[in-house]
């Protein structure tokens, strides 16, 4: 099958994704991300889906998995994988809006520009006629942004029963796909000092914010080549004229290795307060494993590559920093592809984009993969 000769067209897909993007689906917004989920049934319903709900936890939003029509359903197949959950707060301003090949709004590259063209690839071989060589599932995600704590063991549950995982994260910037990605860390971060009134008796407290300052430069100046630290969230404080008692904070580590990350988190776990008045803790959250590449995950990209050759451009393998749902299934040894959503930039910003007529040229590789692989 020639995915050049299936109907693609960018700006009639662009007019779909639309909805899928001004609906806002923040992840700490449970309802906001079901009503995604509803829009996103909606359409997998149409495309010939049975579709399952699967209700979320730790209040957060729910999952829906959507199996296709195939005479031999019991076989593992190929799992599309992707999250509908976003960074973007409901209000942000990062209104839709499209400029020449460019369109911008939350999530739109990371990674709801993905999905769509994922479903629109089923949808394309469906009016085709063509029947995949293996079942399709879909698997859509509530919590990816913040590690997936409610959904690990579902995602792992369902790609064992499949044969291949394909992930619609964003293209890499020169276009590539992603064949493995870099071991992840989250750590909780609190803070206890002592109170006291910041105007009449200022010297009597320890300042909770002052520690978490302090420790806030020194976790980030641990970073090395082989381990970055970063502190993403603070919070402390109350009233102005108490010195704060408490202050929580969350930060994030990053490496290529496995063995690199746990000495890192060997050095996070380690840090203590400042002085006998302070205290200071760091509790260890979620991780995502390193998924690094093997000759199966390999097989899976050279077909690909193949594929992308035949529509007239190039995806490099490359293993990627910033996880995915991907680490999971990688490394777990289930052959999986990321990366294989839309071009674009600025994700997780007020500039996130992408170029429009990604949506066609990557979906017809995304075509092209459901029917080559066997």
């Amino acid at each position: 099958m020639d995915p050049n000769t299936l109907p693609f067209d960018a700006d009639t897909m662009l007019l779909g994704l639309r909805e899928w993007v001004e609906c806002e689906s923040p992840t700490f917004d449970a309802a906001a991300v079901n009503r995604m989920m509803d829009i996103a049934s909606r359409a997998l319903i149409l495309a010939g889906a049975r579709i399952e709900r699967i209700a979320g936890r730790m209040g957060l939003g729910d999952c829906v998995r959507a199996t296709f029509p195939h005479p031999t359903p019991d076989v593992p197949g190929i799992l599309v994988m992707g999250h509908l959950d976003t960074v973007h707060p409901i209000g942000t301003p990062l209104p839709f809006r499209r400029e020449g090949n460019r369109a911008w709004g939350p999530g739109i590259l990371d990674m709801k520009g993905g999905n769509y063209l994922s479903l629109e690839a089923i949808r394309q071989l469906h009016r085709a006629g063509l029947r995949t060589l293996l079942p399709i599932t879909v698997l859509f995600t509530s919590d990816e942004e913040i590690g997936s704590p409610s959904t690990r063991d579902l995602i792992e549950a369902e790609a064992s029963r499949h044969k291949y995982v394909l992930v619609p994260e964003p293209a890499r910037p020169d276009g590539g796909v992603v064949t493995g990605r870099y071991a992840i860390a989250r750590f909780n971060l609190e803070a206890t000092g002592r109170p006291s009134h910041a105007g009449a008796a200022l010297g009597a407290g320890r300042s909770a914010i002052k520690e978490m300052a302090r420790k806030l430069i020194e976790i980030e100046d641990m970073t090395t080549d082989s381990c970055t630290f970063s502190v993403g969230v603070i919070h402390g404080g109350q009233w102005v004229n108490c010195v704060t008692t408490t202050c929580t904070g969350e930060a994030l580590s990053m490496a290529k290795r496995q063995e690199d990350l746990e000495r890192g988190v060997a050095a996070m776990l380690a840090l203590r307060g400042s002085s006998n008045e302070v205290q200071f803790k760091v509790t260890r959250g979620v991780t995502r494993p390193v998924w690094e590449p093997d000759a199966k995950g390999m097989a899976l990209y050279e077909v690909a590559r193949q594929i992308a050759e035949a529509l007239g451009y190039t995806i490099n393998p490359q293993s990627s920093g910033g996880g995915s749902d991907g680490n999971f299934t990688g490394a777990m040894g289930i052959p999986t592809l990321d990366g294989l959503g839309v071009a674009g930039a600025g994700a997780h910003t007020l500039d996130e984009h992408i170029q429009i007529d990604s949506l066609a040229y990557r979906g017809k590789l995304m075509a092209g993969l459901l029917m080559a692989l066997a």
